[in-house]
């Protein structure tokens, strides 16, 4: 028989295994197989290339080979992709300990739920588990759920309830906001800068247009819903580049809108009032060309009921429902799931950085959690 673990030491293993969008996660899958296959779960692999070309896989795992046919009341989901790290993050892969919490590149986005999971499996007889727990892993989450994109493309799955794993400090995250991007380019005429009056200033041009989409935009932002924090949609220019030399009429200038809708507002309604903005900044500035492209535009989510798991975390934790800010893959889930939860152990606002770290307290309590979620009744 197997020797039941705790979450750590299957952390350690975890984030020893590199695994940045840009290479394959096929090690880390080929890790999680070789622990649960002699504990009696069957293994589904759904490989694919990206489009670098780089071997990735998508991956479904069921208590025994029986199950696979029977619907999956509860699916545990967890990507495997991380961000890349910084080259002067020396530890990254290593993972250490700080005062309370374990640091490490993915330590709670989101290695640390998937430690929990599996630790909570080696505690378990495989008799104890229920035959309608799933442990999906996908590929290609930082880079835009392109991996459950795949998955949802190539099966026909319906779940009951599901929980995705990110870092919400053990808070069940019951709404998302949505995401939107787009890049705008504006298209000037280059001049010296002695002669302003011979060119048109994309910069200039750009300048504006940001201060009226911050402003009318933001303005528009004004229904709150006290799930989230902040609770209102926000917009955000990340990004900006134009211009080729301090003495030369900027010719051309780009720059990304980001947005994050609250669930209740369409997730095109921020690329409608862009697209009028840009109209009204065209007319204003006829010899310059700017153009709108789209680039995302995904809704968020939130719940039809107050479901079976939702119901279960409210006695087996103490934290009160939240909404959440930031992506995940549950827009995607939604469309298959009757519910769909976002939750796991550390706090995003760690993540994505060489600050990332996971309670060691919270390891031990999802750990536990889980362990009761997946027994069978």
């Amino acid at each position: 028989m197997n020797s039941p673990l705790t979450a750590v030491p299957i952390l350690r293993e975890l984030v020893a295994i590199p695994t940045p969008s840009a290479v394959s996660n096929l090690p880390l899958l080929r890790w999680v197989a070789a622990m649960l296959e002699p504990r009696g779960w069957s293994v589904e692999w759904m490989p694919y290339a990206d489009v670098a070309g780089i071997e990735k896989a998508n991956l479904i795992a069921r208590p025994n080979p029986s199950s696979a046919a029977e619907p999956i009341e509860l699916a545990f989901i967890c990507h495997t992709d991380t961000v890349p790290y910084a080259s002067n993050w020396d530890s990254a892969l290593v993972l250490e300990k700080h005062e309370e919490s374990l640091h490490g590149c993915g330590a709670c986005d989101v290695k640390g739920a998937l430690a929990c999971f599996l630790a909570a499996v080696s505690q378990l007889a495989a008799t104890q588990l229920s035959p309608g727990v799933a442990l999906i892993l996908t590929a290609d989450e930082e880079i835009g759920c392109k991996g459950m994109e795949r998955l949802l493309a190539a099966t026909n799955l319906r779940i009951q309830s599901a929980i995705v794993s990110e870092p919400t400090s053990l808070r069940p995250g019951i709404a998302g906001k949505g995401y939107g991007l787009a890049r705008i380019t504006v298209q000037g005429r280059e001049a010296h800068s002695a002669f302003p009056g011979q060119g048109i200033s994309a910069i200039s041009v750009a300048a504006r247009l940001i201060t009226q989409i911050e402003a009318q935009i933001e303005a528009a932002f004004a229904v709150p819903d006290t799930l989230f924090d902040p609770p209102h949609s926000t917009l955000n220019i990340g990004l900006i580049q134009g211009g080729t030399a301090k003495n030369i009429i900027p010719g051309q200038c780009t720059f990304l809108v980001e947005w994050r809708a609250l669930p209740s507002e369409s997730p095109t309604g921020v690329l409608e009032k862009l697209r009028s903005l840009v109209e009204q900044a065209q007319a204003a500035e006829p010899r310059a060309k700017i153009q709108l492209e789209a680039l995302r535009a995904e809704p968020g989510f939130s719940p039809a009921f107050t479901g079976p798991l939702q119901r279960r975390l409210s006695v087996l934790l103490p934290g009160a429902p939240i909404g959440i800010g930031f992506g995940s893959e549950a827009s995607r889930v939604a469309r298959i799931a009757d519910e769909v939860i976002v939750i796991g152990p550390g706090d995003m606002r760690t993540a994505h950085s060489d600050r990332e770290c996971v309670p060691i307290a919270e390891l031990g309590l999802w750990t536990a959690v889980l362990s009761s979620l997946i027994q069978a009744n």
